[in-house]
């Protein structure tokens, strides 16, 4: 079904549940390796490929990364949850069932600010639960012609399924509250939220009702989502389908929906199952989860400063303009990045502008990460200080701040070696305007004539041939004394 023009009385109501993997070294409970892209089938042991009398161990460090992301949502962390069996047959599922938390779940009762609203007001969407439990494998449906390959690699990776209230009620509140999530779980080390790795994944619930209408109409389950961009394009879709069908007098069946991106449309995959089909029950397996107060105290004091405060404190301490602030705080990696720079130059704006239009753009056009990139956030307020003071012409930092991307070597060290020191000496600025009037002598006659406005052009001419190094306000004067006479 391919979008259409829906009436405005329809209202679309939106809640998501997001799988989030772990970042953790080893499975939820077995010492298998989590590593993406190993060989098919190489990270896999008796636990989770189910073989008889192996029994699950739970991950700790997996308990503390899923309490740490709750405390982030403002969950309450129950201090005892259970796990269950989630009885369900797939190919990738040796078991037959996934261990997952059903009645009793780790976290209940959060939520997430995703803006605000023309008022002021916050827009806020809940979170209904936090629960752990454990990945399936995968089905490789393009590896052979006639039949499907399964990899248990990814079987037991640890997971924390975050479920949102009905609260979004366009797909760009969607998209913006996705995007804050990732921030957020980003932020606090939880997972990398790789959606190409498959370490984020969405699952969109979607239904339409009459606007004012309190009572939900059924929904349908939007999967097959592999971005943010793609959820807001079928959640659209979706919800165009549903306002049709009502319209014509039909009813919506709770069913499980695929977003096919390359047709721009969504269609049919099975009926929605309910509780019930999944026939939960505790897993006999593990005992119920028990965590101390202590533990959660603990668990909360880890949690970084978070994007929302860090953006107001920026606000405040650095006086940075929105777009600054937006794009600096994109990442924790990189707002450290900034604050070490700015810290050590003492010029906050500055900063800004060398870690967006430097530090970013040389790690786009590498594509490494911020993390072995060879400018040091020292070494860049050195280059900024060298400037402030006069020692390196603007022009010129950005050929020292090339070659410290390529060498790692101090501003300093750059600026002698590569002759790009700032050069106020007459003798040696006549000598470069000499040589441009002799290899542009039409500009030159026409200068000194009186066509002032080719004084920015000859400059220019200057500043290429001292490779940024010459005085420019110097050089205006040499030429505007000899256009003189």
């Amino acid at each position: 079904m391919t979008a259409t023009a829906v009436r405005t009385d329809w209202e679309m109501v939106v809640g998501l549940e997001v799988h989030v993997q772990l970042r953790t070294r080893t499975k939820a409970f077995c010492n298998c390796s989590t590593e993406f892209g190993a060989p098919p089938n190489a990270n896999t042991c008796p636990v989770c490929l189910a073989l008889p009398g192996a029994l699950p161990v739970l991950n700790v460090h997996a308990v503390e990364l899923a309490t740490r992301a709750a405390l982030a949502l403002d969950c309450e962390v129950n201090l005892v949850s259970v796990f269950a069996r989630k009885n369900y047959f797939y190919p990738d599922l040796p078991k037959g069932y996934q261990i997952s938390q059903f009645d009793k779940p780790l976290a209940e009762h959060g939520h997430l600010v995703i803006g605000h609203r023309a008022d002021g007001a916050l827009i806020r969407v809940g979170i209904e639960r936090v629960h752990m439990e454990e990945d399936a494998g995968k089905s490789l449906h393009d590896r052979y012609a006639s039949a499907t390959a399964i990899d248990l690699n990814r079987a037991g990776v640890p997971l924390i399924e975050i479920v949102s209230g009905p609260d979004m009620r366009t797909p760009e509140a969607a998209g913006g509250y996705l995007r804050a999530l990732k921030q957020i779980l980003q932020y606090c080390g939880i997972s990398d939220c790789d959606m190409e790795k498959g370490s984020l994944r969405v699952d969109a619930n979607v239904s339409a009702r009459r606007m004012g209408e309190v009572k939900l109409g059924t929904k349908t389950e939007v999967k097959n989502l592999n971005s943010f961009s793609n959820v807001e394009k079928a959640l659209a879709l979706e919800f165009a389908r549903q306002v049709e069908l009502l319209e014509r007098g039909g009813t919506v069946q709770q069913q499980t929906m695929l977003f096919d991106g390359a047709k721009g449309e969504v269609r049919p995959s099975r009926t929605k199952e309910g509780s019930h089909d999944y026939r939960y029950f505790p897993e006999p397996d593990l005992p119920p989860l028990v965590l101390a107060q202590d533990f959660v105290d603990r668990m909360r004091h880890s949690i970084p400063e978070l994007p929302e405060k860090r953006r107001q404190r920026f606000v405040d301490e650095y006086a940075l303009g929105s777009y600054d602030i937006e794009v600096l705080t994109s990442s924790a990696e990189l707002a450290d990045y900034f604050e070490g720079v700015a810290r050590q130059s003492d010029d906050p704006k500055a900063a800004a502008n060398w870690t967006i239009n430097g530090v970013l753009a040389a790690l786009n056009a590498s594509g490494e990460s911020l993390e072995s990139f060879r400018v040091r956030p020292a070494d860049l307020a050195g280059l900024i200080k060298l400037v402030r003071d006069g020692i390196v012409a603007h022009s010129a930092a950005r050929q020292v701040f090339a070659e410290m991307v390529k060498t790692g070597d101090r501003a300093e060290q750059v600026a002698r070696r590569e002759g790009l020191v700032r050069v106020d000496d007459d003798a040696a600025l006549v000598g470069w305007i000499d040589e441009v009037f002799a290899e542009h002598p039409v500009e030159a006659q026409r200068y000194v004539a009186g066509e002032k406005k080719l004084q920015g052009v000859l400059v220019g001419f200057v500043m290429k041939k001292s490779r940024g190094s010459a005085d420019a306000k110097k050089v205006n004067q040499l030429l505007a004394a000899r256009a003189r006479g």
